[in-house]
């Protein structure tokens, strides 16, 4: 699986990790301008209806991430990365197109929240497919001493983006009035998604195809059937990695802040606070233990990482819970997010290892959408829920260990060689039930 040049590794490998950005700048940055969307959009007569449509509306985007995963994955496999990842950026653009220049309910009535509801599926889809697509490319880019590196570029792209995000919604806060924000200002973040768009485009259409992909006699005839059919433990393994980053993402840097001002009693402003920080620090760590995972192992770094996140939950939620302070919860923060960076910088490279070249993008999309939607997305809400229903404080914390726990099981199922690194999955030698099928005929 080597690249065929240390020039061609970098550029593709940038131009893969840029596009990735994008997708995660504008998929975040929706849900940050949740309040601001459901009053252009959604009947004004009732605000909380139009939140609770907003709201909805942000959630569909989680929806349909496993089926744009499964779809934009499989052709990934069946036409290149290269193909597929432009795909996946055009998608995108057009998702911020929409969003930036939809005229507001009250101009043109429902139209207005349809367009809005199409834009945020086609950015669920595009997500989806980013994952597999970037992953898949971005190892098979790597030399193979550097793999765990080349797919950490995954993670760091990821929080760049949430940073950009989050940095874009501190700008337009403070540099225009509320009602400035409130009639036109909102959209000057989805215009410079939009800016970024042809540029992403155009540098994703002039990348080199990888040669791992190039190599293959022909592509699977049925992806998604053989990944199910062939792989199931490596489906397991990695949609339970994914289970445990995904809940890591969802619950200690999303729901964590909103924990400490609805439960703890913290000031408003702490979220913005520690998502600053948090994300700042995951940006500046994840190279470093993708570098690590290379030297040591990826497998080592992974369980250590997790193992540690299990001893340190506990305390950690119960120092918040009693002495609530910023101190105390930037300092959990911090923690959190070396740990964090620690664990997933070496998932998506382990994860891709999983599955051999011509299923590759399918098995990882299946895999990480599953985690991302169904033990990630819907974390917040779950969370609120069970901790209204039961009033135990420590629900985020035996939520989290569940599937760290369950992330830690399927690290130490990973099969390595002597180094600790990740075996790479290859083609079973004998045919699968189309090819079987076909050969049967052919007869």
């Amino acid at each position: 699986m080597e690249a065929s040049g240390k020039a061609g590794n970098w550029r593709g490998a940038v131009a893969s990790t840029i596009g990735n950005v994008l997708e995660w700048y504008d998929f975040v940055l929706f849900g940050f301008l949740t309040l601001v969307i459901s009053k252009q959009f959604f009947p004004a007569d009732n605000p909380y209806g139009a939140l609770l449509m907003t709201t909805a509306t942000f959630g569909a985007g989680f929806v349909v991430r496993p089926i744009g995963g499964v779809v934009l994955g499989m052709y990934a496999d069946r036409y290149g990365r290269k193909a597929g990842l432009t795909l996946v950026i055009m998608l995108m653009t057009l998702a911020s197109a929409i969003v930036a220049f939809t005229p507001s309910f009250a101009t043109i009535g429902i139209v207005a929240p349809l367009l809005v509801v199409l834009a945020r599926l086609l950015q669920g889809i595009s997500a989806g497919g980013e994952f597999g697509t970037a992953t898949a490319m971005l190892v098979e880019y790597a030399p193979k001493s550097r793999r765990s590196f080349y797919g950490s570029w995954q993670m760091f792209a990821q929080a760049l983006g949430a940073l950009c995000a989050i940095a874009m919604g501190a700008i337009l806060t403070n540099m225009f009035s509320k009602e400035a924000v409130e009639s036109w200002a909102w959209r000057l973040p989805f215009a410079f998604g939009l800016l970024i768009g042809p540029v992403g485009i155009y540098i994703r259409n002039r990348m080199p195809e990888t040669e791992a992909f190039s190599r293959l006699s022909k592509p699977a005839r049925a992806p998604l059937s053989k990944v199910f059919s062939e792989y199931p433990r490596e489906v397991f393994i990695s949609t339970s990695m994914s289970a445990a980053l995904n809940v890591m993402s969802y619950v200690i840097f999303t729901f964590l802040p909103i924990f400490a001002v609805q439960t703890l009693g913290m000031p408003l402003k702490l979220p913005f606070m520690v998502l600053l920080l948090s994300v700042s620090l995951r940006i500046v760590t994840i190279p470093f233990f993708g570098w690590l995972g290379d030297r040591v192992g990826q497998k080592l770094v992974m369980s250590i990482s997790l193992f540690l996140f299990l001893l340190t939950l506990y305390p950690s939620y119960y120092w918040m819970i009693h002495a609530p302070s910023v101190t105390s919860i930037l300092t959990v923060e911090s923690v959190f997010a070396l740990l964090s960076s620690a664990a997933t910088s070496s998932v998506p490279s382990a994860s891709a290892m999983l599955f051999p070249t011509s299923v590759r993008s399918t098995g990882l999309a299946i895999s990480y959408n599953i985690g991302a939607s169904l033990f990630g997305g819907f974390s917040p809400f779950i969370l609120t829920w069970l901790m209204h229903v039961t009033g135990d404080k420590f629900v985020p914390a035996h939520y989290a260990t569940l599937f760290f726990a369950l992330g830690l099981i399927g690290v130490l199922m990973l099969r390595t060689d002597k180094d600790g690194q990740p075996i790479e999955t290859v083609e079973d030698p004998r045919p699968g039930p189309d090819e079987a099928a076909g050969l049967k005929e052919a007869l």
